[in-house]
Formats: structure tokens, C-alpha cells, sequence
């Protein structure tokens, strides 16, 4: 495809803005859409005012815009068939289809399908009755792990030290529905001990490209504490992920994952993103995702050289395995640079939190060197920036190795303001620790 594409990117958040980012930069993009967008989105393209869960409204706008190409990245429209809808209408659309996103949407199908493929991970075991769920949990050691088995914004997993914490968990999920359908099913698992790592390829269902390893910080606490979120900070690559690791979580999880997927009829197309514990038995996947994460797209933009639409369209066209992916390399030392996106959050997040504080700085912000602040949470209001989400802001900076890009992103952070502003001041510090 030579021809310029008009685009329509989906959903609303740092992962869309970033994607777009690099989107644009390829010399195949046309106009760009999204739906709904943000703020920074703006700067890019056009938002369209349309939910990304409301299938039927991107479909018809895809269809009167004449959009040549759709990115399908949140997991909610992924788990509601966007891709089964607009292929049924004959449009191209990047991403997996129901059947195959099932991986993410079902945590109880994921267990299950690695269970088939040998695939390394936590022993579980999937309950709809509370009952037994509690019955379960009193035959095992503690701590451990119970998770809703939908879509739970990344808050439905809870890591429990106690027997009490651990039914008072189940509880929430099973009885007071506090993930709603979400947690109508919970798994309870063995807590895996080991250090965790993000895992990404690219995938056209038959063949796959895997990214460097990044590392999330899920906890909105310092030093891992206090309850999850959809991630406060991610950094890559990962120095102590050696290419002998990532060749066998490339054999033992994401070939038998691709091959397996296709072998039962839902080929994976799109962007298999598990997460993976390292311990001591060998690497382990304790989820998977179906598109990319959020923040790792942020670092993952960053760092990627190849043209992420060349990428797409290989993917879509079974071609992934006729090309190179390349990642930015820092030239004088041969090695690959260093990225890192650190969020910026309401006061709050991730429980409930304030709207329109008004947010000043970011152009200070980035006229740092190699700085890029990522619009997450933001919209405008009579021509102001203001908050608009818990996680609000990504703010993302590459160096000759981490601590540089670390120390860059930090700095930039001081020329940011909002009312009640809160981010993780240790991001990066377990893998800066490793390398000394």
C-alpha cells in the first residue's frame, strides 16, 4: 500500500495518543481520527465524539469517512467484537477478534487454554459460587492471589496476606458485585514470587515479532504499596531480561500461545501482550492482554524504529515474518537507548477523584531534550487544558541508558502543574538497583 491511509484510531487515553504520535510520523498516514480522543490527540488529528465501546456508531463513521484503516487498542471494544463488526462490513481493522481477545476477557478461558498448551503458570481454579471459592481457599498456603475473570480497568486483582483479606475479596467480586459482570467468576490462584516483566508481539496469526522487555508499577504507592491501577510508570528495556530469557518466553509462551490460538480457530492478530513473573522454576504468565498496555505503548513509541504502519499492514496481510522490526539504538555505543513514562494522576486515582483542574507546564515540559508528555486523562474547556481521568498525563523521556532517561523525565515533571497532582518517585529504582 503506497497510497496515503486515513486512519481511525480507538479509544481515548495515553496508549491512543501515543500510537498516534507514531502513527503520524509514517509517511503512509493520511488523516488521522480518534474516537473519542483527547486533548494531545488534537494536536495529532480529530476527535470524533464517539464512546470506543459503541460499535455501531464506528462502524457507520468508519463507513461514511471512508476510513482505510482502524486500530482497535482498549481492551473494552476488543471483548465487545469491534473487529468481528467491522470486518463484517467489509472494513480493515487491526486487532483481534472476539474469540481471540478472549485471552484478556476471560481470565478463567486464559487459564484454561494455557492449561491445554502447557503453557507456564500459577495453579488456579475458577469459581462462580462463593462457597466453594472459600472452601478452596482454606486447603491453601497463603499469600494469594484472587481475580476477577472480565474486564476490571487492571483493579480486579488482589494479592491476599490473610484469610480474611483473601474472603473479604471474594466477597467483593462474588456477592457485592464491586467489578459488577466483571467479577461474576473469580479465579484464585498461588502468588507467584519472582520479578515481574511485560511481554509484547506482534502477531498476524502465524508467525510473531516480540518487543524488548519493559517492567510496569502497577501499585499507586511508592515501593509497590497500596492498591493497583492501570499502571503508574513503565521503564525499558530491561537490562536483566538476557536474549537467553526472552528466547524461552518466546518457545514456551508466546509460540504455543499463537500456534495454539490458530490451531482452535481463532487466529491472533494484533498484539499479545502477557504478563510474565520470572521465579526461580522459569518465567511464568500471570495474564494475558490482547492489545498493547498502557503505559508500555508509551515507551514501546518511543523506542520502536521500523514504521509502525508498515508493522500493522504486515500483520493484517500474513506478512509479519517478511520484515525487521528495529528499535532505536544509541549509535556512538551500539546499544539500545532507554525509555521511560512516568503518569501523572488525580488526587485520588485510582478511586474516585475530582475533574477540570486546570493543567499548565507541559510546553516547558517538553522543550527538554528527548522529553514527549502523553495526553491520557485531559480535555479542554473554553480553551483550557484541563483534567479529565485518573491517570492523566504520561510523561515520557529516552536517554544513552535508564538513569538518563529517568533523571530527564523527573525533571520535566517539576514544569507540570495541576491541582492534587500525584506520581510514583521510584520508578525504575528496582532496575537501576539490578544494575549497579
Amino acid at each position: 500500500m503506497t497510497d496515503k491511509q486515513k486512519i481511525l484510531i480507538i479509544g481515548g487515553g495515553g496508549r491512543e495518543h501515543a500510537v498516534g504520535w507514531k502513527v503520524a510520523q509514517s509517511p503512509r498516514a493520511g488523516q488521522i481520527f480518534f474516537a473519542p480522543g483527547n486533548a494531545g490527540t488534537l494536536e495529532i488529528g480529530v476527535n470524533v465524539s464517539i464512546p470506543a465501546s459503541d460499535i455501531k456508531k464506528l462502524v457507520n463513521f468508519a463507513k461514511k469517512e471512508k476510513i482505510d484503516l482502524t486500530l482497535a487498542l482498549p481492551d473494552d471494544p476488543l471483548a465487545l467484537g469491534v473487529v468481528d463488526e467491522f470486518q463484517k462490513a467489509g472494513l480493515r481493522i487491526w486487532g483481534p477478534t472476539r474469540k481471540a481477545a478472549k485471552l484478556e476477557w476471560s481470565k478463567a478461558y486464559a487459564k484454561a487454554f494455557m492449561q491445554r498448551y502447557n503453557i507456564p503458570t500459577a495453579k488456579f481454579k475458577a469459581f462462580i459460587s462463593i462457597g466453594e471459592a472459600k472452601r478452596y481457599l482454606h486447603k491453601h498456603t497463603l499469600p494469594i492471589v484472587v481475580k476477577a475473570s472480565g474486564l476490571a480497568l487492571g483493579k480486579g486483582v488482589v494479592i491476599c496476606e490473610t484469610e480474611e483479606e483473601a474472603e473479604q475479596a471474594l466477597e467483593n467480586s462474588l456477592v457485592n458485585k464491586v467489578f459488577g459482570e466483571a467479577g461474576s467468576e473469580v479465579i484464585v490462584e498461588e502468588y507467584l514470587s519472582g520479578t515481574e516483566i511485560s511481554i509484547h508481539a506482534f502477531s498476524d496469526g502465524k508467525s510473531w515479532k516480540v518487543f524488548p522487555a519493559s517492567q510496569d508499577h502497577k501499585r499507586i504507592h511508592e515501593g509497590n504499596t497500596g492498591p493497583n491501577t492501570g499502571g503508574m510508570g513503565t521503564v525499558a528495556p530491561l537490562p536483566f531480561v538476557s536474549d537467553e530469557i526472552i528466547a524461552e518466553i518466546e518457545e514456551k509462551i508466546i509460540k504455543p500461545t499463537i500456534l495454539g490460538m490458530t490451531e482452535e480457530g481463532t487466529p491472533f492478530v494484533g498484539c499479545l501482550y502477557p504478563g510474565v513473573m520470572l521465579t526461580s522454576d522459569g518465567p511464568k504468565v500471570f495474564e494475558f492482554n490482547a492489545r498493547f498496555g498502557d503505559p508500555e505503548a508509551q515507551v514501546y513509541m518511543r523506542l520502536l524504529e521500523t514504521d509502525l504502519l508498515e508493522i500493522i499492514d504486515a500483520t493484517l496481510d500474513q506478512k509479519l515474518g517478511e520484515i525487521e522490526i528495529k528499535w532505536k539504538r544509541y549509535l556512538p555505543a551500539g546499544r539500545q537507548i532507554s525509555a521511560c513514562n512516568i503518569a501523572l494522576a488525580s488526587l485520588g486515582y485510582p478511586g474516585s477523584y475530582e475533574k477540570e483542574k486546570e493543567i499548565s507546564g507541559i510546553k516547558e515540559a517538553e522543550r527538554m531534550k528527548d522529553v514527549i508528555v502523553f495526553h491520557a486523562g485531559t480535555t479542554t474547556k473554553e480553551g483550557t487544558l484541563v483534567t479529565n481521568g485518573g491517570r492523566v498525563l504520561g510523561v515520557s523521556a529516552t536517554g544513552e541508558n535508564l538513569e538518563e532517561a529517568l533523571t530527564s523525565a523527573y525533571k520535566a515533571i517539576q514544569r507540570i502543574k495541576f491541582e492534587g497532582m500525584q506520581y510514583r518517585k521510584d520508578i525504575g529504582k528496582e532496575v537501576l538497583k539490578i544494575l549497579k
